[in-house]
């Protein structure tokens, strides 16, 4: 059949399994918006108030649901600004697929008018990215865009398509949409050497990250853990894979984990990577990182072997199937002097001080994991919060926390809920995790969340300066607060009121207590705004470069 490049664009990304996407109209992609006004009955396009926004928004989405996420932004500073969230998706390994408009073809090169070459831009961020110079290709285009963003280690892929392409004709095939090819299996002596290692442990420890959150192996690992009895500590972005109270869980590892999971890697006879990178949050002395052990390393992208610290024996593959292959070569051991050592370690890790009068955030946290319940999404921005998140909050599933792990970005939290919202369809509580700093970056979208409706629960860590800065400006730089204290006046409260959404302000943990038990009652957007002490610091902490020598408890 004939079809408009626009109404392709329709059509593949509903062969593709697409039924929702994020966007911001404007003038190169007016066809295409134009097609999506036709195709409103099975294509739902939600509108941010910034393209910033839609990009997180598509990343929140894909991160907790599994599915692509798919944002669209029109051409030059639409394009532009989805740079940072593609960035983000990029460095967590997330699948999604940005739409670009631009100039027609006749004009590129020319400085015309939102004219980028956001091709190029975009090409160290993106694990692939095309531009669309015919408009018989586009539909091949964007079925290789949406394979590729799921397949091996997952990622974002950009489509720049011209506003010619749009409204050119063509001949429409549809095609049956194609199933991801599995990963092929490494050789049997490969996981037959790896099993030998871990048999041989007496002190074993397991690593995991994101990608065992992404493969979906996470009954894979318990079973692993289980049956030889090896205790687990994990990355940021791997939180929640485990439950908090698993005995085998020894909770974050790294710059801010705890003192057992960090002196478990050190301590370790046999360190099994599953699913991560040596991030310099981790491994923050790649030299002494797990000394002592023989370092067996599981990940689905070869070019992460042997990048920050040197392993005895790798296994490529996709992280699921070379669990479930490797389990029955792994003999039942039970390691109990081991487990005994990680007790007593456990027992003089750090633990912060309880104070009724004042709000805490170990405190905030414990209140929000129990008034939410277990069935919870938590999304963070990123800073002193984000930490204490992943410290302290309990109850957590896979793709429950959703946090900017690798690029760090402040502002990726409010567009991130959004999306997931949007994505489980509103049938989980999502609660919003931010600080006064991170927020002041993203708080815009409120009106989206206003817009549809959107239950999301945001608590506001307001300490007034830029704590994780600050922090570091108080222990390494003689207290020298540099641009860390902006001195806003921001009425969080009157400024949801604004917005059309409802806040309120806590200073004692019961207020905090009954206010969020009041938002999860509520049918649109809540912000709690919880008034914290400057000075909190996140604890313990290892310094840049350190070691567990270096580690602060107080």
């Amino acid at each position: 059949m004939k079809m408009t490049g626009a109404e392709i664009f329709a059509e593949v990304l509903i062969e593709q399994g697409v039924n929702v996407l994020f966007g911001y109209p404007g003038g190169s992609v007016l066809n295409i918006y134009d097609a999506l006004y036709q195709y409103q009955d099975r294509l739902t396009h939600i509108m941010t108030a910034h393209e910033q926004g839609a990009a997180h928004a598509a990343d929140g989405y894909a991160r907790a649901t599994g599915k692509t996420g798919v944002v669209l932004a029109t051409s030059g500073p639409g394009a532009t600004n989805l740079v940072t969230g593609i960035a983000t998706a990029y460095m967590d390994s997330i699948p999604m697929v940005a739409f670009t408009g631009n100039v027609g073809t006749n004009l590129i090169g020319k400085d015309s008018f939102q004219e980028v070459y956001i091709a190029g831009i975009t090409m160290p961020i993106t694990k692939h990215n095309y531009v669309v110079r015919d408009v018989n290709e586009l539909a091949d285009i964007m079925r290789n865009a949406f394979r590729i963003a799921q397949t091996g280690r997952k990622g974002p892929v950009l489509v720049d398509i011209p506003k010619d392409i749009t409204s050119a004709v063509c001949e429409f095939v549809p095609v049956q949409r194609q199933t991801i090819a599995p990963a092929p299996l490494p050789p049997v002596d490969v996981l037959e050497q790896a099993a030998a290692i871990i048999n041989q442990a007496q002190k074993p420890v397991i690593y995991f990250g994101g990608g065992v959150a992404a493969s979906e192996a996470g009954e894979e690992l318990r079973a692993l853990c289980q049956k030889a009895q090896i205790p687990a500590t994990y990355t940021l972005m791997a939180a929640g894979v485990m439950g908090y109270e698993e005995p085998l869980n020894l909770g974050l590892v790294g710059m801010h984990g705890c003192r057992t999971s960090n002196k478990a890697i050190d301590e370790a006879d046999v360190v099994v990577a599953i699913g991560t990178r040596f991030s310099d949050r981790v491994a923050l002395n790649t030299q002494r990182f797990a000394h002592r052990a023989t370092i067996i390393q599981i990940d689905i992208d070869p070019s992460e072997v042997n990048k920050n610290v040197e392993v005895e024996h790798c296994v490529i593959g996709d992280v699921k199937a070379v669990l479930q292959t490797m389990l029955p070569l792994i003999e039942p051991a039970d390691h109990a002097q081991w487990m005994k050592q990680i007790q007593d370690w456990k027992e003089k890790d750090y633990h912060p001080q309880d104070n009724p009068e004042k709000l805490k955030p170990h405190q905030i946290l414990k209140s929000v994991c129990h008034l939410a319940g277990k069935d919870v999404v938590y999304v963070t921005d990123v800073g002193q919060h984000q930490m204490w998140a992943a410290q302290y909050t309990r109850h957590l599933n896979p793709r429950s926390f959703l946090t900017s792990g690798g690029l760090g970005t402040m502002g990726f939290g409010y567009g991130a809920a959004i999306g997931a919202c949007v994505g489980l369809n509103q049938s989980k509580p999502v609660v919003m995790l931010t600080g006064d700093g991170s927020f002041h970056m993203n708080l815009n979208e409120a009106c989206t969340a206003v817009s549809y409706e959107l239950p999301i629960i945001t608590v506001i860590f307001n300490n007034q300066v830029l704590g994780m800065v600050r922090q570091w400006q108080t222990t390494f730089y003689e207290k020298r607060y540099s641009s860390t204290d902006p001195h806003r006046k921001t009425d969080f409260p009157k400024l949801a009121e604004g917005f059309g959404a409802k806040g309120c302000r806590c200073t004692k943990q019961q207020e905090f207590e009954q206010a969020f038990a009041w938002a999860l009652q509520q049918k649109g957007p809540v912000w709690i705004e919880c008034v914290i002490d400057k000075d909190e610091k996140v604890l313990p902490m290892i310094p840049a470069g350190g070691t567990l020598d270096d580690m602060m408890m107080s």
